[in-house]
């Protein structure tokens, strides 16, 4: 659905993309992840056709990015980080206007209105004016431009940039529904947690390049060789201690009080007889879990050596 072949973008001296490749599957959820600067604007304006590039090429939908700009338009919903003010104009007349530009006809125009405006519960606000909204209305009515033409791909810049908890928590529900709903979206995004929720794929890129990309707990999984283990007791255990110390599959333990983490080297396997070995030894178990990684700790990973 979306293809990306050695794009590269500079500026100058500056190279602010660097030979990027990476293609996503109809029907994904990709999140691309990057501090500001790292390259995630600059490629999504490239995809959008708002840039040039310096060298490399791209397919959305089977159309080329950079000559069959008209198809590739009518196959993209996008979604910029900023969204305009238009003062004294409705919600409704705000959609209009939009749908008017991608060329649909009057007769159809009142009810896809009517429908996107539901699909982003603001049918309430039909008649407010666009300015009087609020942050995350806005955010939402901004989605609703980007789907008033049906579009197969979605590209949002930073959806939850400047939103209040709540309005966060309804805009990933919302893209959730659009998840269901068989849209390939490309989303650009700083909060990690939130994007670990509903996508599927992820790509981290820092200072233009794109550094892993993948399914998300694959991407996850690598950055660890061993699994981290954390257990904890109810009370002292010299037992506990002794068996981790010299069990052959931990690593790096470490305890404070009657808690201890550790790196376990084995498969699924040893875990449950490790469990079961202090559970014999009537060691006081409280919590024995694995500790999982996150997109937050695989990006300060995959990046780290890139920072410093």
């Amino acid at each position: 659905m979306i293809e990306i072949r050695g794009f590269v973008k500079r500026y100058d001296q500056f190279v602010a993309v660097d030979h990027l490749d990476l293609k996503i599957e109809k029907g994904d959820v990709f999140g691309f992840i990057g501090p500001n600067g790292a390259g995630k604007t600059t490629t999504i304006r490239f995809l959008t056709t708002l840039l040039k590039p310096t060298s490399g090429s791209a397919t959305i939908n089977g159309y080329e990015v950079t000559r069959q700009v008209d198809d590739v338009k009518r196959s993209i919903g996008f979604m910029p980080d900023t969204f305009g003010v238009y003062d004294g104009m409705k919600v409704w007349e705000f959609l209009d206007f939009f749908a008017t530009a991608y060329g649909l006809l009057r007769s159809k125009r009142r009810a896809l209105i009517e429908d996107v405006l539901n699909l982003v519960d603001l049918t309430s606000k039909r008649d407010a004016l666009v300015n009087g909204l609020s942050r995350g209305m806005q955010q939402r009515l901004c989605l609703a431009k980007t789907l008033v033409h049906d579009p197969p791909v979605l590209i949002l810049d930073e959806p939850a940039s400047g939103l209040d908890p709540r309005a966060r928590v309804e805009m990933k529900a919302l893209l959730k529904e659009l998840q269901k709903m068989g849209k390939t979206i490309l989303v650009s995004s700083h909060i990690l947690p939130e994007l670990a929720d509903f996508c599927n794929k992820i790509g981290i890129i820092e200072r233009g390049k794109l550094l892993a990309s993948g399914p998300v707990q694959d991407v996850i999984r690598s950055i660890r060789m061993n699994r981290i283990i954390e257990v904890v007791l109810s009370r002292p255990s010299e037992i506990c201690e002794v068996t981790l110390a010299h069990h052959e599959h931990v690593r790096n333990l470490t305890a404070a009080e009657n808690r201890y983490k550790f790196e376990f080297a084995g498969n699924n396997e040893d875990v449950i007889a490790l469990h079961k070995e202090l559970m014999n030894q009537d060691v006081p178990l409280v919590w024995f879990n694995e500790i999982q990684a996150d997109l937050e700790e695989a990006f300060m990973k995959i990046t780290k050596g890139l920072v410093a």
